[in-house]
């Protein structure tokens, strides 16, 4: 086998790794488009079941630009708003949640991600409902490492409940990779959520507030497919979150497995 020139025999390895480096010094694409599609035992937000122990098919598509600014939307089978149709003695055709959002998110300190924006709750077929359940919020978070904590205010009535005007909810969040087990991930949530003002009847909506708190883990396969289940648990007076002789607040777990792929 020839010998190379002792300098193109420097160079060559050289630029291997001039190459190297410049792969992994490469910018974020402009523009990132990524759907997920999942599948859950249950939906519970915030603790609370809004597909009433029933399975939920979810999807979401987030869009988000190398700046910071991001839009995404959300949709997923509910069932609570016709448990409390019937339960009212009227009917609705209130079968999924669509949510509408957009942010901005930065690293203004080195590991510091502060993101903010906002989030629209839709209910499509609502309409014999009064007040409305749709529900608008502002929100700020803040991550390190593998915690985050965000803050979510509400500007009107909240996921119906009447006079609820300034409700909100703050959560921490802290997802850690098994070092000896890098495909699980362990998750941890801890959350408040406070509804505020009186209504007409005199019912004081601080009797709704409640605190949740969830443990899990989530498996990695690879390629965008992941699988898991946590625990969840809330103090909510269960008297107020009974309906049809079920209690969305009680304790129970919940397993999902979802696929995911970014363009």
């Amino acid at each position: 086998m020839p010998k190379l020139p002792k300098a193109l025999a420097i160079a060559v390895p050289l630029a291997f790794a001039s190459l190297a480096v410049r792969a992994e010094d490469a910018p974020a694409p402009e523009h990132t488009l990524t759907p997920k599609i999942a599948l859950y035992s249950e939906y519970e937000y915030r603790g609370i079941a809004q597909s009433s122990e029933d399975p939920a098919l979810q999807f979401n598509l987030d869009y988000a630009h190398r700046s910071g600014f991001y839009l995404g939307t959300f949709l997923s089978n509910i069932k609570w708003l016709k448990d409390t149709a019937d339960v009212n003695g009227f009917s609705t055709n209130a079968n999924v949640e669509w949510d509408l959002y957009g942010g901005y998110r930065w690293e203004f300190v080195k590991d510091w991600t502060l993101d903010v924006g906002y989030l629209r709750y839709e209910y499509p077929g609502s309409g014999a409902f009064h007040p409305k359940p749709n529900t608008d919020e502002a929100y700020a978070g803040l991550a390190y490492g593998i915690a985050s904590v965000r803050y979510s205010y509400s500007f009107h009535d909240t996921f119906g409940v009447p006079e609820s005007k300034g409700s909100d909810y703050i959560e921490l969040d802290v997802n850690y990779p098994l070092p000896m087990l890098k495909a699980v991930t362990l998750n941890g949530v801890l959350g408040h959520q406070r509804y505020k003002g009186t209504q007409s009847s005199g019912f004081d909506n601080g009797e709704l507030s409640y605190t949740v708190w969830k443990a899990g883990a989530t498996y990695d396969f690879g390629n965008g497919l992941n699988a898991g289940a946590y625990y969840k648990a809330t103090d909510a007076r269960s008297e107020l979150y009974t309906v049809k002789g079920k209690d969305w607040s009680r304790d129970r777990v919940v397993g999902f497995v979802s696929y995911s792929k970014t363009f």
